[in-house]
């Protein structure tokens, strides 16, 4: 390229920066100095670029939009479209799958690294869909990223909001949307099958479907300098053209019997001092269920706890519910409590159904 022509070039790059940025369009400004740093030869200049784009405004900054913006609302009913968490808290650390660890911290680090990527001509995942039942971490899981990256958390949840979206088309999806590219911020879009449902379903009227499409072209126009999170109960629901633009799909399960254990540990290792032996015979318990269910009877207990003035112990007892379990998971955990000194063998008897001798013959067989 001669030296007029690369002249040219950057006084064409030079005038399409200054249109975008003077249309306070900071999303698109963000992704032109991303290719510039990409394609440019100069290697300082790739540099300072990159440099500028890591220490992008923040929230103290006086170039980052004002943080007074009020919230976008409905015009009809003036109900604010989003829920703003601006610096998320967590009752505790959350535990996950370690497949499901990996992508939350490779999802961290692609932004507290982003020289890293763009030197290799790469930009940070830009859509994630969390998927799995209710109550196993995926609104935590946003949660998280959002405090790791100390950013905001905007939370739109489309099922809340739904009477607003109808008869009005994509218009209030849309401004929402575009509010949350102009910010730094992790965008949380909660109860996607609420609107992203598959578009040959009879049973949707066409108002639903036109929202699909105008998700489906937000999507795709998704700044690399934001993040935005989806989460869905129902998978299953979901158009397939929806799945496609997403770029990780991250599948939250039910916890194992190793994370219930190392949930109900931070629950009761600070108000209960034998937490470690209940974390065990409560994994056995209370396998099979949500974080949140957990969570919820755990608390119950100690509340019962509490009002009653007696041990947590006696309360967390009445979490052995064994009726619907099989035979040798009665016997393990009639064991357990035994074993573990909590109870004894009469009271493992008592809230197991199994017989002390059963008891006390396994026992006997471990050296008990």
């Amino acid at each position: 390229m001669s030296k007029m022509e690369e002249s040219e070039k950057i006084s064409e790059d030079f005038i399409h920066l200054a249109r975008i940025a003077l249309s306070d369009r900071q999303q698109d400004v963000h992704a032109f100095l991303h290719r510039i740093a990409k394609r440019t030869e100069d290697p300082s200049l790739a540099s300072a670029l990159v440099e500028l784009l890591r220490k992008r405004p923040t929230r103290s900054s006086t170039l980052r939009r004002s943080p007074t913006v009020a919230l976008p609302v409905d015009t009809d009913s003036r109900f604010q479209l989003l829920r703003q968490e601006e610096r998320p808290v967590l009752p505790h650390e959350p535990i996950y799958a370690d497949a499901v660890q990996d992508m939350l911290r490779r999802l961290v680090e692609e932004r507290m690294r982003l020289e890293a990527l763009t030197h290799a001509g790469l930009e940070p995942t830009r859509t994630v869909l969390f998927t799995g039942p209710p109550g196993v971490g995926k609104t935590m899981a946003a949660r998280w990223i959002a405090r790791e990256l100390d950013r905001p958390l905007l939370i739109l949840d489309l099922s809340a909001v739904m009477s607003s979206y109808l008869g009005r088309t994509g218009t209030n999806l849309r401004y929402v949307l575009d509010y949350a590219k102009s910010i730094d911020c992790v965008l949380l879009v909660d109860e996607l099958d609420a609107i992203a449902k598959r578009r040959d379903d009879a049973a949707e009227i066409g108002e639903l479907k036109r929202l699909v499409t105008v998700l489906l072209q937000q999507l795709d126009d998704w700044p690399s300098s934001g993040l935005l999170l989806a989460a869905t109960n129902h998978a299953e629901l979901l158009d397939p053209a929806v799945w496609r633009r997403f770029e990780e799909q991250v599948a939250f399960g039910l916890p194992d019997r190793e994370a219930v254990r190392a949930f109900v540990n931070s629950l009761l290792e600070l108000v209960e001092p034998n937490a470690r032996e209940w974390s065990d015979v409560l994994s056995l318990a209370l396998s099979g269920q949500s974080f949140s269910d957990i969570e919820r009877k755990v608390n119950s207990a100690r509340r019962s706890a509490a009002l009653n003035g007696t041990s947590i112990s006696d309360h967390l007892a009445t979490l052995l519910s064994v009726n619907d379990r099989p035979k040798n998971e009665r016997i393990e955990l009639a064991v357990q409590l035994a074993e573990s000194g909590i109870a004894s063998q009469r009271r493992a008897h008592e809230l197991t159904g199994v017989a002390r001798e059963t008891i006390r013959d396994r026992l006997r067989s471990k050296g008990f």
